[in-house]
């Protein structure tokens, strides 16, 4: 989901890179965030079960829109 903010409010969360231990799929660029990279959870409040994991450049560009 590209635009979160459709699901109401959200909480960003940065996940420190030592915390992360997973590869994500962004779904702005749909490229891998490798594990060991620093990155943003996007959480809709009413729905977290539909978070997901960014790029920081990408969410930082993508708000700026």
């Amino acid at each position: 989901m590209d635009e979160p903010e459709r699901l109401g409010k959200v909480e960003v969360r940065f996940i420190q890179s030592y915390l992360a231990t997973k590869d994500y799929t962004c779904p702005n660029c749909n490229r891998t965030i490798p594990a060991r990279t620093g990155h943003y959870v996007v959480v809709p409040v009413e729905a977290p079960d539909l978070r997901r994991h960014w790029h920081r450049g990408c969410w930082d560009r993508r708000t700026k829109r």
